[in-house]
């Protein structure tokens, strides 16, 4: 039988494993969608590099810009359990809840615990400026 300190160390702790698994959750409970649902300017063509990516993290999107110029985009939300990734290193993202990693180039998984790639997006660029979402 439990004692007294264990059933209180448990109630304690049951509010931060809530407030632990909601952050993981894609819900859309307000603030940013989890992508785009339209059109959305991201700022400068120039920003990204050939090779390079560059991560919009209010957005959730990921845009990576190939050798020959082109663009594409990615969701940024992991495809493992919906957290938002936050860490872009060169062209890998890095999500923060379980450490799957990303190729922001391909979308490809490159560590699991995710195994589906992430969600690409429409991309181009208007006038000097990254637009993307549905309808770019």
């Amino acid at each position: 039988m439990p004692g007294r300190r264990t059933v209180l160390r448990g109630a304690a702790l049951a509010p931060v494993a809530g407030i632990a698994l909601a952050a993981c959750s894609g819900g859309s409970g307000g603030g940013t969608p989890a992508t785009p649902t339209a059109p959305v300017d991201l700022g400068a063509e120039s920003e990204i590099a050939k090779g390079g990516a560059k991560l919009y993290r209010d957005r959730n999107v990921v845009v990576s810009r190939a050798g020959d110029g082109s663009l594409r985009a990615f969701s940024t939300i992991c495809t493992h359990a919906g957290c938002a990734i936050d860490k872009l290193r060169g062209t890998m993202l890095v999500c923060p809840c379980h450490g799957s990693e990303f190729d922001a180039a391909s979308g490809k998984v490159l560590r699991a615990p995710a195994t589906a790639p992430l969600k690409e997006l429409p991309v181009e660029a208007k006038d000097g400026k990254i637009v993307a979402g549905p309808g770019a």
